[in-house]
């Protein structure tokens, strides 16, 4: 992710933010409490409806259910402008290929390219992004431009596929593949497994029998191999330093984080191959995601599914919405069960504290509490998977209250935040890097903040 500065991508695991929570009773005598929630009163609603509508978004506030009768999302979210997108594409020539790359860093205020010393300046993880951002702007209509673009990019993802079946992540800027950072290893990693959901996405677009489909078909077949021999079998759960008990049987033991990656891209897979060993990795995987759900819709941590180990971070954690795509297409009502349950009562308990980039948990006498909390960096990297999440719950469920919690997440993109900027700048097709304090952002506007930005507002429209 892009943090701070722009030539450094940084994890964010711990820190020392703490803040107290607000009772439910403070929003229901609180008018301001439920606007800064974004829920307002129908115009006109009176009496009773007004006393319901208070109530109700107290309820958010607290549990997370809110009904479109009584509640809706303000401001109106802007149209997607993929200019700045389309500037960060640039041609390359890569082993003799001519491919598509797109540049990691763009820097304010004239948002040139930089490169990363010791990455690169492009890398399959955004490129996977694009490809999935592509393919669903394709979904909506024909357009050779964007087809062109998807058909490059997927060339660059497959050029970085190493002989042991994985990817490398970046390309440095003499055209050679990095493959020996840690960022840049092919091995079971965030870039590998964020290239399968990208080939998958590709694949629909891409013109059937040809030999582009061929070497997507090859590749994807390569890396699910290596899935399905170095991701252990479930189930075992030995205790964490902090209290808790995590399965072991993830990517990196209890990534939860980058098993989802893992499912959204093996659900594509198994939908296209009919694949039973890939059913049997992507239970696994979800079972997986459950065994990191902590709390419950009245106790902290409120239904979360922690990203690692006794962490949750708000960049890449698609928990939820990972295990709604898989209870709808393999009919695992419990999957869809408990990716509701965190978007019901952990999403509210984010909005109420004005969200967090991360979370730190301990278990202390039966209970989990606090350890640490870190309110910067918010970045559109931790806002899309919420967005996703509620808008597909929406999709599964017909509750027009969960768009309105998707609809609420995303104008964090267009000033609805701590710091009252907004982080999308629609006439130019930018996404700021992020918030990284309670009045500053990161004015920069790299691929993975545009991307994600991006992936968050055509979700919506």
């Amino acid at each position: 992710m892009t943090c701070g500065t722009p030539w450094k991508r940084v994890r964010f695991r711990h820190g020392k933010w703490r803040a107290c929570r607000v009772l439910p009773a403070e929003y229901a005598n609180c008018n301001q409490g439920i606007k800064s929630a974004g829920f307002v009163l129908r115009q006109g609603a009176t009496g009773s409806c007004r006393i319901a509508c208070i109530c109700l978004a107290a309820a958010v506030m607290a549990s997370g259910a809110v009904h479109a009768d009584n509640a809706r999302i303000v401001p109106a979210l802007p149209a997607l402008n993929f200019a700045h997108f389309n500037h960060l594409v640039s041609t390359a020539v890569i082993a003799g290929k001519t491919v598509d790359v797109l540049n990691i860093y763009s820097s304010a205020p004239d948002f040139a390219y930089v490169a990363a010393p010791d990455e690169g300046y492009a890398c399959v993880d955004d490129a996977a992004r694009g490809i999935i951002l592509l393919s669903a702007a394709l979904d909506a209509g024909t357009d050779p431009g964007k087809q062109r673009q998807l058909e490059l990019l997927t060339e660059f993802v497959l050029t970085m596929q190493s002989d042991n079946g994985y990817f490398n992540n970046f390309i440095q800027t003499n055209g050679t593949i990095n493959t020996s950072y840690r960022t840049s290893v092919a091995d079971l990693d965030w870039w590998s497994l964020r290239a399968l959901w990208g080939l998958e996405a590709a694949y629909r677009h891409l013109p059937q029998g040809s030999d582009l489909v061929r070497q997507v078909v090859a590749s994807t077949e390569r890396l699910v191999g290596n899935l399905k021999r170095d991701l252990p079998n479930g189930p075992h759960k030995p205790r964490h330093g902090d209290g808790l008990e995590v399965p072991d049987w993830l990517p990196s033991g209890s990534g939860a984080d980058k098993a989802a990656v893992a499912v959204i891209g093996l659900l594509s897979y198994y939908a296209r191959t009919h694949d039973p060993q890939a059913l049997a990795l992507i239970t696994s995987l979800a079972d997986g995601i459950m065994a990191m759900q902590v709390g419950d819709a009245r106790h902290f941590p409120y239904d979360v599914h922690l990203s690692w180990r006794n962490t949750w971070h708000a960049w890449g954690s698609d928990q939820a919405y990972a295990l709604l795509l898989a209870g709808q297409q393999l009919k695992h009502p419990e999957y869809t069960a408990s990716g509701l349950a965190e978007i019901d009562h952990y999403y509210p308990y984010l909005l109420k504290r004005g969200y967090l980039g991360g979370l730190t948990v301990g278990k202390v006498n039966g209970r989990y509490v606090e350890l640490h909390a870190d309110r910067y960096p918010q970045i559109a990297y931790g806002i899309r998977p919420m967005v996703f999440a509620a808008d597909e719950a929406w999709r599964l469920t017909g509750r027009e209250h969960y768009r309105a919690i998707a609809r609420r997440f995303a104008t964090w993109l267009t000033g609805s935040n701590i710091a009252h900027r907004a982080l999308y700048d629609p006439a130019s097709g930018r996404v700021a890097d992020g918030i990284v304090s309670h009045a500053t952002i990161n004015p920069n506007s790299g691929a993975e903040s545009t991307l994600e930005g991006l992936l968050a507002l055509q979700r919506l429209q």
